[in-house]
């Protein structure tokens, strides 16, 4: 239990994609101007990862693997990638009109997000079990979601503020990324003491 926890709290917090690897960027800038688009990107992002790693796992311990077939296996997780992002897309389309229209261009951009794939690339490098990968991939995506809500609130702030002219637009939002980042890098001795 002490090995899941640490797992999953040190994806969201130490080893969080956006913050700390910056992998996943172009949706965590793009979706982040309100909390309802963040949080429906979130989501997205959250179901995509945890299914992707559900389906890719087995696929490789049992098939690519033992067949010496492992080579194969970006170009299979990210057909499984796409296919999920497929169904999402469609249910969206269907389900939730509004926040299909809002995430727009973003929501196929899951199937090319780095983070999703590199999620199922790690859990076979990281040498995790099956129940360590859904648990990583569920933090990591928490993670995901940690970054998109904070960001959401710091860019709201931003986007009101008195900023001079040549720091308008991606420019003030990157230096804002920036420090929010910065931020992130103090739990990982927090992590490493409340679990040690």
């Amino acid at each position: 239990m002490k090995e899941m926890l640490i797992i999953l709290f040190s994806a969201i917090l130490v080893d969080n994609f956006v913050l700390s690897k910056f992998i996943g960027i172009c949706p965590f800038l793009g979706v982040s101007k309100n909390l309802k688009t963040a949080m429906g990107m979130s989501m997205a992002v959250i179901f995509v990862l945890v299914l992707a790693t559900a389906i890719t796992w087995p696929i490789y311990q049992f098939f690519l693997f033992p067949l010496n077939l492992d080579y194969l296996q970006i170009i299979i997780f990210i057909l499984v990638i796409a296919a999920l992002v497929q169904i999402i897309e469609t249910f969206l389309k269907k389900s939730i009109p509004v926040l299909y229209r809002a995430l727009g261009i973003y929501l196929p951009l899951i199937t090319t997000n780095c983070a999703v794939l590199a999620v199922t690339l790690l859990n076979i490098e990281y040498d995790y079990t099956f129940l360590q990968s859904i648990i990583y991939a569920l933090g990591v995506g928490c993670g995901f979601m940690l970054a998109l809500f904070l960001f959401a609130g710091v860019r709201s702030k931003v986007d009101h503020a008195d900023v001079p002219e040549f720091f308008k637009g991606l420019p003030i939002t990157l230096v804002s990324a920036s420090l929010v980042s910065l931020s992130f890098f103090g739990f990982k001795g927090l992590i490493e003491r409340l679990f040690s």
